[in-house]
């Protein structure tokens, strides 16, 4: 799994790996962040508050965004909180340094209407394929679903009768979301007459490929693309807009906003909140655009 040859990265990466269940694009972050630092610092075990902030200040002097600088002190103060707690060290040195300061930028999202063209481009692909291709945006958007989990479905993680899927997000946490009637109809074709054509009995994947495989996030990704093509939608989208529109539609609609902390699994409130600010700039566009005093 690891290519560094310190013990205390590779007991870590491991820990994330069995415990927390972390993707690998994850673990692969995390262990280039690590042993960047590592070469920076010598012995990790002899890391002090100094060490770490002569490292950032040396990837600032890079020119790395302080975006990217934030995310790095993360990872290293989540590695000495780890090492702290396995009693390798006896504080976090990495604790109380502050990260630099950046401007988060908005989720980017459709509108209602691109939304409704996207999906309706998805509806006219023909065959398994297009069915399959219909449910899996219309659950994504629906579900407020990443595509990691989407990809990630079993057949019986999907409760059609009452509309719920159980999904698992970061960490492998379990959240039960409701997907409505669109997303429940749009399942109901697939499966019972798209994917029977593309699976054997045994595959337990939702979603799969075709060749009977589960399908992957970068197949996702394709299938967004050509989708926004078939739409003529003037946007370069990733299929993390749909999460995001999700999102901001659901609070232009009225949805409580700790309701809806709870529908898209964030930790921390203040994750959520990024979509009211995006959801009051598409009411001021509506606005102007549709009052006759504006």
């Amino acid at each position: 799994m690891s290519k560094s040859d310190n013990p205390d990265i590779q007991a870590y990466l491991r820990y994330l790996d069995t415990v927390n269940e972390v993707s690998q694009h994850t673990l692969k972050a995390y262990e280039s962040d690590l042993m960047q630092f590592a070469q920076f610092a010598g012995s990790l075990l002899d890391v002090d508050v100094k060490t770490v902030r002569r490292y950032l200040a040396k990837l600032g002097a890079q020119g790395i965004a302080p975006r990217s600088v934030a995310r790095k002190l993360s990872v290293i103060r989540s590695f000495y909180r780890y090492l702290e707690r396995e009693k390798r060290i006896a504080s976090n040195p990495a604790k109380r340094v502050l990260a630099p300061r950046f401007r988060r930028s908005l989720p980017r999202v459709l509108t209602i209407a691109e939304m409704s063209r996207f999906i309706e481009a998805a509806m006219q692909e023909q065959g398994p394929l297009g069915l399959r291709n219909w449910a899996l945006i219309e659950l994504m958007y629906g579900g407020g679903l990443r595509s990691q989990e989407a990809v990630d479905l079993n057949v019986r993680d999907i409760d059609r009768q009452n509309g719920l899927v159980h999904a698992w997000g970061k960490g492998k946490k379990e959240r039960i979301v409701p997907i409505g009637r669109y997303a429940s109809t749009a399942l109901q074709e697939y499966v019972e007459r798209g994917r029977p054509q593309l699976a054997s009995p045994r595959q337990s994947a939702l979603f799969v490929n075709a060749r009977g495989g589960r399908l992957t996030t970068r197949s996702v990704r394709r299938i967004v693309k050509a989708t926004l093509v078939k739409s003529a939608i003037q946007r370069n989208i990733s299929p993390h807009w749909l999460r995001h529109s999700y999102a901001t539609h659901m609070l232009m609609g009225g949805a409580d906003l700790r309701v809806l902390q709870e529908l898209l699994g964030h930790e921390s409130l203040s994750t959520t909140q990024l979509y009211t600010y995006v959801s009051q700039e598409q009411l001021g566009r509506i606005y102007e655009k549709t009052h006759p005093r504006a």
